[in-house]
């Protein structure tokens, strides 16, 4: 199927690594041309150029940590005129929030609903004015079925969930719809990281821990990171502008419910 976004211009953040990789490269394969944006240089210009040899749209990467304005003016400095915007970034730590701190909220906030926020700001005035535009929020399956240690994630999310069900409604006449993708357990570094966490916490192997949880997993699998950059790419597509203000989860049909 062609998505009929080649040529479009699109910011992806936290691309990297992981899903907000996958987005891109999705993305690029399309034909779409793709300004990359990581807090770190040196992988991140791996990932531009990786992308790079796909072949179809161009990739760029710009270092910069878009939760402060620092790093959002640096991106902004290069361009404004983006047709889509996929919003990523790893979630706070989790814990106990009888230990959090008022500074341990703010900078979930900061980081997962206020900076998503303050580039759909800079961006969607000039999708409306084109026609045209999608945006994506990579948040977290969390913000559907919220986890007891996932506290500052829970909070932050669905802030920028409730904030999103309100914009959505008043863009889309303008041909731009906003939306986000919710996954759950995918195949990342960052899952590998977090499993070698908790078993240690546990006193197992990581191997053993990540058996448990796959024999209670519905698909007895996790996700495949390029199963959500296709479909992050469909709903950038010309195909999904009547799909707004929706909250798509992706989690092998883990959430136990009808709706």
């Amino acid at each position: 199927m062609d998505l009929g976004i080649a040529g479009k211009k699109a910011l992806v953040c936290g691309a990297s690594a992981g899903l907000g990789y996958a987005c891109a490269q999705a993305l690029v394969s399309e034909g779409v041309d793709v300004l990359i944006v990581a807090r770190t240089e040196a992988p991140l210009q791996a990932a531009a150029e990786q992308l790079h040899a796909l072949g179809g749209g161009q990739a760029q990467a710009l270092a910069a940590d878009v939760t402060s304005a620092e790093g959002r003016d640096r991106i902004f400095a290069h361009s404004r005129d983006f047709d889509i915007l996929i919003t990523n970034a790893g979630g706070p730590p989790p814990g106990d929030f009888r230990q959090w701190q008022r500074q341990d909220w703010l900078a979930a906030i900061d980081a997962n609903m206020l900076a998503p926020i303050e580039l759909i700001k800079a961006t969607v005035e000039g999708m409306r004015a084109r026609g045209f535009g999608r945006i994506v929020n990579i948040t977290s399956s969390a913000v559907k079925s919220p986890i007891d240690q996932l506290g500052l994630s829970n909070g932050a999310r669905a802030g920028l969930t409730g904030f999103v069900a309100g914009l959505a409604r008043s863009t889309v006449a303008d041909g731009v719809t906003i939306n986000n993708l919710l996954p759950g357990t995918f195949e990342t570094a960052r899952l590998a990281s977090n499993f070698e966490a908790a078993a240690k916490r546990q006193g197992m192997d990581a191997p053993q821990l990540i058996a448990q949880r796959l024999a209670r997993h519905p698909a007895h699998r996790f996700g495949r990171p390029d199963e959500l950059g296709r479909t992050c790419a469909f709903l950038c597509s010309v195909h999904a502008g009547y799909i707004n203000g929706q909250n798509i989860l992706m989690d092998g049909g883990s959430f136990p419910g009808s709706f």
